[in-house]
């Protein structure tokens, strides 16, 4: 028997941001070791749905929710619970970027881009966690938050952003020790530059090449790395890094 080989049989998931990079990965990863999977979208419905349609095999489904909305973002898994028929596994993925120069826009813009970026990156994880709660199997729960290198070098042309991801990190850990009782496990996973669709303006333009050559590899990571190593921590094979930040970032930002 390989030990390393995931078996997600007869396990839930739900990933929100799942209908496209990183996300779409995560969903096709967890498929393909035999979960069921909800694909969260924002807006791209149609995107989702093909994405859930052509998963490895059967009763994946696709699930709207603003996570703007604090109420929508609350209600999230327990309709993926209610649709799946339990949930087993909760990732938080989805995120926005939004960038807010602190000097140049005036104080109603700032606070806007600010308060929208902590509502979806930081506040949503948090709430559809607590949301998951009744929902998630003991003694086998797993909750991965995907934050970002920018938590820890800063983010200065989008300060929200490395807030909220560092607040996310400090939550993953508060969470891992709170839930570790009940057999939940609560990983983070914090990746820099990634090749997605997302990124392609800033890696095919005048900053490509330098953003390559932050990490030492000369490359960004691709959105399969990540999602390698959001299986292995909700895989069940190694449950003690529960709590722990995961980089996947290329050495590009080593920290102590």
């Amino acid at each position: 028997m390989n030990p390393v080989a995931v078996d997600l049989s007869g396990r839930k998931a739900l990933v929100t941001g799942g209908s496209r990079g990183i996300g779409e990965s995560i969903c096709r990863l967890l498929a393909g070791a035999g979960a069921t999977v909800a694909v969260h979208y924002g807006g791209a419905k149609a995107k989702a749905d093909a994405v859930a349609a052509s998963l490895a095999g059967h009763g994946h489904v696709a699930l709207g929710a603003d996570l703007i909305d604090p109420e929508a973002a609350a209600d999230l898994p327990g309709r993926a619970a209610e649709a799946l028929g339990g949930l087993d596994i909760l990732v938080n993925n989805a995120g926005i970027y939004e960038p807010h120069d602190i000097k140049s826009l005036d104080a109603g813009e700032w606070h806007e881009a600010w308060s929208r970026t902590i509502a979806v990156n930081l506040t949503a994880p948090a709430l559809i966690i607590k949301g998951a709660l009744p929902h998630l199997a003991r003694g086998k729960g797993h909750v991965v938050n995907i934050s970002s290198r920018g938590a820890f070098r800063g983010e200065p042309d989008a300060p929200a952003y490395g807030a909220s991801k560092a607040g996310l990190n400090a939550l993953g850990q508060s969470l891992a020790v709170a839930l570790a009782p009940l057999g939940i496990h609560v990983v983070t996973v914090a990746p820099g530059w990634v090749a997605t669709d997302m990124t392609t303006a800033y890696l095919e333009g005048p900053a490509g090449e330098a953003i390559r050559a932050q990490s030492p590899l000369g490359r960004t990571a691709t959105c399969d790395e990540v999602a390698q190593v959001v299986l292995l921590a909700v895989s069940g094979k190694a449950d003690a890094m529960t709590g722990g930040i995961i980089d996947v970032n290329g050495a590009s930002y080593l920290r102590s």
